[in-house]
């Protein structure tokens, strides 16, 4: 063998497995979602809906087959817009406590290494039967809500029904035609009525991200690098682009999943609910913006953070991805948390939504196959599937699962710098510092958007700071990329 290949397969499943994860499916459960058949309106469904008609379609990766959810809207009275969201009914070939369950529980999420991919379920499943492909039959989830003018939501219903993508979307080729910087797709071209259909969707998204900006979300930015492969090769990491496209699919689910939780609270039965905290540090955010002579209140303040945030973006594009990350570590991370019926909600801070949970990908994360049972046992008339007990255990767990598989998605971008930078010790780069703390100063390269450690000459560097630096090591089975700090760079 090649003595300069690493097998990045390899370190891919060596992360999965340090923390905690399974990354093949053992036989049995292989067995038991091979035996499936695509089912249509099961036998005894009385609430199921035929809307094949509607000019159903999804938006997602190019490469994405595990299809979760589709989008269809229409206009009503006095400019409201009624947006339908069909999730696609995992729970119909998963029963509880299954093996192919019981696999999904312990993972609790799909693992996106960008070497290879761990699904939460069987290919058959999430890319096949229970994936809402085009041109198939597929049993959904429907949520209903309409916007108004001003981007409030009114919930108008949950049920089931029959669905059909009639085009499947990618969000480069979307967002580039909505921004003036690409043709319009194939798809949008030659299915009638698509394009007026996305235009439709590009209004709601700005009616509902303008209302949400207004409450105080926070509209941040951070740079997510994906390495860019060749057979077995790393090429070259590339940064994904926030668009138009994305902005809808974000903006639909959040107001999706807000409808959702008002279904089940409406139904008075316990629910997971995702939740961002009061800020863990506060009091850190208050420090980053007075290093930008802005002032944030003592208590903590989403629109007064959400106006510092826009400020800084207009102020300093460059450096606003690094602020982002640093604002989003000072937030703390999301959880997941069990509400029982009267109890108060306790918000999604950097949302700015009161009620708030996971339940529109259940092909790829677990929880939102939990809430999807919550959602069918209302819709069925049936006893809830969970006592509050195994809630708040699964609340727990899954809350651990999703921190763990960032930090497998984390490791394993540092392994493909480390790849990408082995043949260029020796070589500077420009950078900026994007952390600086007693435990390690790191700092992002302009080209190739790769993060490492300076290791020498560190002291004094602050977050922002632009530098120059020297490459020293790299250990891709280890995912260190070391730097040697070697001057600054003017403004």
């Amino acid at each position: 063998m090649n003595r300069h290949f690493i097998d990045m397969q390899a370190i891919a499943r060596n992360a999965m497995d340090k923390y905690g994860f399974n990354f093949r499916f053992p036989e049995p459960v292989l067995l038991e979602v091979n035996a499936l058949q695509v089912r249509v309106f099961p036998e005894g469904d009385q609430d199921g809906r035929d809307m094949r008609e509607l000019l159903w379609s999804s938006i997602d990766n190019w490469d994405s087959m595990d299809l979760d959810q589709l989008e269809y809207c229409e206009g009503g009275a006095n400019g409201e817009i009624h947006v339908r969201i069909a999730i696609a009914d995992v729970d119909l070939y998963v029963p509880k406590h299954s093996l192919t369950d019981q696999y999904g529980v312990h993972n609790g999420t799909s693992v996106y290494t960008g070497i290879e991919t761990f699904p939460l379920f069987p290919d058959k499943l999430s890319r096949g039967i229970s994936s809402l492909l085009p041109g198939q039959d597929r049993m959904a989830v429907v949520i209903e809500y309409s916007v108004l003018r001003d981007g409030t939501t009114r919930p108008v219903d949950v049920h089931r029904a029959l669905v059909q993508n009639k085009a499947k979307l990618v969000y480069e080729d979307v967002g580039e035609w909505l921004e003036g910087e690409g043709p319009i797709p194939q798809p949008v071209l030659h299915v009638p009525g698509l394009k007026e259909q996305i235009l439709m969707q590009v209004d709601v998204m700005h009616r509902l991200k303008k209302r949400r900006i207004e409450n105080g979300a926070l509209d941040l930015d951070t740079l997510e690098t994906h390495a860019v492969l060749e057979g077995v090769s790393v090429k070259d990491l590339v940064v994904q682009k926030q668009n138009m496209a994305r902005n809808i699919i974000e903006e639909f689910m959040v107001a999706a999943n807000g409808a959702m939780v008002s279904f089940l609270g409406k139904a008075d039965i316990p629910m997971i609910q995702r939740i961002v905290r009061t800020p863990k540090n506060w009091g850190g955010i208050v420090q980053l913006a007075a290093l930008h002579h802005e002032a944030l209140p003592v208590v903590p303040d989403s629109k007064a953070l959400s106006l510092f945030l826009d400020k800084r973006r207009q102020a300093d594009p460059e450096r606003f991805p690094d602020l982002s990350l640093a604002v989003v570590k000072l937030l703390g991370p999301g959880e997941y948390i069990t509400l029982e019926p009267g109890e108060p909600p306790y918000g999604h801070f950097a949302l700015a939504v009161t009620d708030y949970t996971h339940g529109t990908a259940p092909n790829r994360r677990y929880v939102d196959l939990v809430n999807q049972r919550l959602v069918k046992s209302v819709i069925n008339r049936s006893d809830t599937p969970y006592a509050p007990e195994e809630l708040v255990r699964l609340s727990a767990w899954l809350t651990d699962r999703e921190k763990a598989s960032k930090k497998v998605e984390r490791f394993m971008r540092k392994a493909a710098a480390a790849v990408l930078l082995r043949d260029r010790t020796g070589e500077s780069f420009d950078g900026l510092i994007t952390g600086a703390k007693e435990q390690g100063t790191y700092v992002r390269l302009i080209k190739p958007p790769a993060e490492g450690r300076v290791v020498r000459g560190e002291r004094g560097l602050f977050v922002g700071q632009k530098v120059r630096v020297r490459l020293l090591k790299t250990d891709p089975y280890n995912g260190f990329v070391d730097f040697e700090y070697i001057g600054g760079i003017k403004k």
